[in-house]
């Protein structure tokens, strides 16, 4: 499977990110410090990038509808 230039772009622009623990703390209904502490736990699905926290909004959504089953 060959990745051309232009699909890589269309992908990005497609990518729903949420940076920072504030943000995803605001998207998923956290105070900000109850955020940055489930962010370093690994509690929510996030990454850091470049020493920011950031998280895809289709991934959280997913990962507490199925915590909620």
């Amino acid at each position: 499977m060959s990745v051309e230039v232009g699909d890589t772009a269309e992908s990005l622009k497609s990518l729903d990110l949420i940076w920072g623990a504030k943000n995803i703390g605001e998207a998923v209904n956290l105070e900000p410090r109850k955020a940055f502490h489930a962010l370093e736990t690994g509690a929510i699905p996030a990454k850091k990038v470049g020493g920011r926290w950031v998280a895809d909004r289709e991934s959280l959504r997913l990962f507490f509808q199925d915590t909620a089953k």
